[in-house]
């Protein structure tokens, strides 16, 4: 059983992480509301993850999911205790912060529920009826807890680092590729999204 991981990232995409720990390499899910605050991190970092380790005889290829903090682990296993929720589901599920979640779950907020990814009305009145008053001690996770994501500011200068010194742009040039790749997207959430959409921008006719 794994319960707890610290490591350097080999890689990252949009759900998962390769994470080196003792010269082995565990692919780790995390949740949107994990990812999100992985998104200043890149290549290298170290990073310390909570693991929930999920093997059964109907699925013998173990399945390693992550959190920033053991509580988050905790509710993720109350979350799959609600039928027809299955740890692949909830892992898609969790679009938002877990203190929110088990708020909306306290008031009976079946709205709020439903904004979660592949929840619908009849699975956010069973995830009420389910876990309705056990949930007072994941409301009260502090939303400082978990680190933030880097702000856009932060995440262009480290691009504009990277253009300017290491590829010979001139700064202005390399303000305006930026400036252009973000308004392309404004969702960008880390340096290795913002270089990409830089380059998707520069390569084209």
């Amino acid at each position: 059983m794994i319960g707890y991981l610290e490591g350097s990232i080999l890689k990252k995409d949009n759900e998962r992480i390769l994470l080196l720990a003792n010269q082995i390499g565990y692919e780790v899910l995390l949740p949107a509301n994990v990812m999100q605050t992985f998104g200043g991190t890149s290549t290298g970092d170290n990073v310390s993850l909570y693991i929930y380790f999920q093997q059964t005889e109907r699925q013998p290829k173990p399945v390693l999911i992550g959190f920033n903090l053991e509580a988050e682990r905790e509710f993720f296993e109350h979350f799959i205790s609600v039928e027809a929720i299955g740890p692949i589901k909830a892992v898609k599920a969790l679009t938002l912060p877990i203190r929110d979640i088990a708020r909306a779950i306290e008031a009976g907020d079946i709205a709020k529920l439903r904004q979660l990814k592949g929840i619908g009305n009849r699975t956010a009145q069973k995830i009420v009826a389910t876990l309705q008053g056990k949930m007072e001690k994941f409301a009260l996770i502090r939303r400082e807890d978990a680190p933030e994501p880097p702000q856009v500011e932060d995440i262009s200068e480290q691009v504009l680092e990277v253009l300017v010194h290491q590829l010979g742009h001139k700064k202005g040039d390399a303000r305006r590729m930026i400036a252009e790749a973000l308004k392309r997207n404004s969702a960008i959430q880390s340096p290795e999204d913002l270089f990409n959409e830089v380059y998707r921008g520069e390569s084209q006719p």
